[in-house]
């Protein structure tokens, strides 16, 4: 145990008495935070800017199909002109424009109504709110003129009455989280591929002090090479939970993100996936003869595995084949467990995931050992 504690010093005395270790371990991952926060900051819900063209001029119901498109929720009303609407448009000036047509009124008040023409460069995901609603309002009244067959002093009557309310009713505005647990998910998604990372370099000691004879002098002293394995495996424990620590605080305390998860249901997700991580990396040494080829596997297997599991982007965007390749990745069921507790799955009901992260860690071990132990090569490991 002695040589064990000693040898922990010496490892986290070596790997963060260097400045650049503290913006590798410490600083990329809130960088990651702060990207995501940015990206989604941007994607955030505010009003929606409209611009409508009247052509129909004064027409009492020209007039309050317009005022109705203004009593919309997070609907931000502009008067404009034709030319001057595709300029505000494609200048980004308004999401989305109106053009009523001339005889918009006399259209509804005969019970066929002229179609509207909305307009934008941003596609459906715009128009598609304003569109149903609008379309709902106009054949309600278009049902009216064609009810009343042409009279209008009847039809003037019935939609008089229309506009009156029948009844009153209280709305309550709820707050969108959507951005929240995207913003959760995508920095949860940055520091994983962060951790898998400090891992590999952590474990990549072993062949740095191969490769400078370190290895061999301390194995001549009464150090076992077992007590060396392990307290490798320990220090990149301790710094990967303090790293996935000081994230979490990080974002709950300075940048005020909410994640909806209890902050000791993600560290305890975050400490046991960890433990894959560590798992990974020394398969990757066990593979590896010299640091350069370590740097070189654990670019091939770390990037790729990280993108196809939805690190760097959601998951719900890619194929249906990439979703199930995912599947196979440790990474995948981390973020998994992180949206299955933001939509309000117990913490304790998830032990299918919780296995199979564990599942992950011993097969990548098991694995890592196997190869220690039949590298007859001196300068490896075992």
């Amino acid at each position: 145990m002695k040589d064990f504690l000693w040898l922990v010093r010496k490892t986290m005395k070596n790997t963060f008495g260097r400045r650049n270790s503290w913006l590798l371990y410490i600083g990329l991952p809130l960088a990651g935070v702060l990207l995501s926060m940015l990206f989604y900051s941007n994607m955030s819900s505010g009003s929606l800017k409209i611009g409508i063209v009247n052509q129909d001029g004064d027409q009492a119901i020209t007039q309050d199909a317009i005022q109705f498109v203004g009593s919309l929720n997070q609907v931000k009303l502009t008067m404009t002109d034709e030319a001057s609407l595709n300029d505000e448009i494609t200048s980004g000036k308004l999401d989305s424009g109106i053009v009523l047509p001339k005889g918009f009124a006399d259209s509804i008040r005969e019970g066929k109504p002229l179609p509207v023409n909305i307009v934008s460069v941003k596609g459906a995901q715009v128009t598609a709110y304003v569109k149903s609603l609008l379309d709902n309002y106009i054949g309600n009244i278009a049902s009216i003129g064609l009810g009343t067959k042409g009279d209008t002093q009847a039809f003037d009557q019935v939609y008089a009455a229309y506009k009156q309310p029948g009844f009153a009713f209280e709305s309550e505005t709820l707050k969108d989280t959507s951005n929240r647990k995207d913003m959760t998910y995508q920095s949860i998604g940055f520091l994983v591929s962060f951790m898998m990372f400090s891992a590999v370099g952590l474990t990549e000691i072993i062949l740095k002090e191969k490769e400078n004879r370190t290895f061999l002098r301390l194995l001549s002293s009464p150090i076992s090479a077992r007590a060396y394995v392990l307290s490798n495996v320990a220090v990149s424990f301790l710094v990967l939970l303090f790293q996935s620590f000081m994230t979490l605080v990080f974002m709950k305390y300075v940048f005020h993100i909410d994640s909806g998860i209890p902050f000791g249901e993600m560290y305890a997700v975050l400490a046991l996936f960890s433990l894959a991580a560590i798992s990974l990396a020394l398969l990757i040494v066990s593979l590896a003869k010299n640091t350069n080829a370590a740097g070189a596997l654990q670019n091939l297997i770390i990037t790729p595995s990280c993108l196809l599991a939805g690190c760097f982007f959601p998951i719900s965007i890619m194929p249906d084949t990439v979703k199930k390749i995912s599947n196979f990745m440790p990474q995948h069921w981390l973020l998994d467990t992180i949206d299955k507790l933001q939509n309000g799955t117990a913490f304790g009901s998830l032990g299918i995931n919780f296995f199979i992260l564990l599942a992950f860690a011993a097969v990548f071990a098991l694995i890592a050992i196997f190869r220690f132990s039949r590298n007859n090569d001196v300068r490896q490991f075992i």
